[in-house]
């Protein structure tokens, strides 16, 4: 393994899942707090144009999986090298951190304001309210498994679509890298549909990067563990939800583009990508 070329990856994927957070949980202010974004699809749109952003951006180094439910399927299914799996995975989790206190240093004192004015108390089992700027609760009131269930299928989603639109043999897939547009719009197709759910992580470093940052910003225990150890809840349901929509397209849908193998190019019938890039 190319250290040198691991560390550019890394800083790649950390840079990518900086950028998802600091738009996506300054529009979450923006909407909630301040009113400016008027619905939540509008938030949820902006959440999928940050994702689009950061594969435009990072795709060219790391492939920007900026998910850790996109990095382990593409392990599985893709031959995306196992050793890198963890390098990736904890450059997510250090990006959203990073993308969290971005977005909390630049409006820090407009959540204060808004905490003294609806007498929260940071830490206290109201200031639930708040932390959700920067991860995920849940707020339709499912039970445990319930949430871990809607996790799975809304992951699930994602990454059958991630998967078809980076296969070069689906014909029918956006050309010339304009996968990040369906997948940014698939992200926010999911938080306009079913995103009051759950919040719709989607993505386990998206969540427990800024539950790490707001355990030590004065939240604690609101943020990690968490009502109800809540924070298990972004993290199993995607990676299984991530592991099931990978095996959709690869195991059940792909296989019936091969059946005419004889006349199709042989470039089209390869692996998409050898590395598993999204680019």
């Amino acid at each position: 393994m190319n250290d040198k070329g691991l560390m550019r990856e890394c800083i790649a994927e950390f840079i990518g899942t900086a950028i998802l957070l600091a738009f996506g949980s300054s529009a979450v202010i923006t909407w909630m707090i301040l009113g400016e974004v008027g619905t939540y699809w509008e938030m949820s749109l902006i959440w999928g144009l940050a994702v689009a952003f950061a594969v435009y951006t990072c795709g060219g180094v790391s492939g920007a999986h900026i998910n850790p439910a996109v990095t382990v399927p593409l392990a599985i299914f893709n031959k995306f090298p196992w050793k890198k799996v963890p390098y990736y995975i904890v450059s997510q989790v250090a990006g959203a951190f990073a993308g969290a206190a971005f977005t909390f240093s630049m409006y820090f004192h407009i959540v204060a304001d808004h905490e003294a004015q609806n007498n929260i108390v940071r830490g206290g089992p109201e200031s639930v309210e708040t932390a959700s700027i920067w991860s995920t609760y849940n707020h339709a009131g499912a039970s445990f498994m319930h949430a871990i269930w809607i996790e799975v299928l809304l992951t699930m989603i994602l990454v059958f679509v991630i998967f078809a639109v980076i296969d070069t043999l689906n014909i029918s897939a956006p050309q010339g890298g304009h996968a990040a547009i369906i997948i940014g719009l698939t992200v926010a197709a999911i938080g306009g549909a079913w995103g009051p759910l759950t919040g719709f992580a989607i993505n386990p470093a998206r969540d427990l990067g800024p539950k790490i940052f707001k355990f030590f910003a004065g939240w604690g225990e609101v943020a990690l563990p968490g009502p109800d150890f809540y924070f298990i809840v972004p993290i199993i349901g995607p990676i299984i939800g991530g592991i099931l929509g990978a095996f959709i397209w690869t195991c059940i849908l792909k296989p019936y583009f091969l059946t005419d193998a004889e006349t199709a190019p042989e470039e089209a019938v390869e692996d998409i990508d050898k590395e598993g890039e999204l680019t």
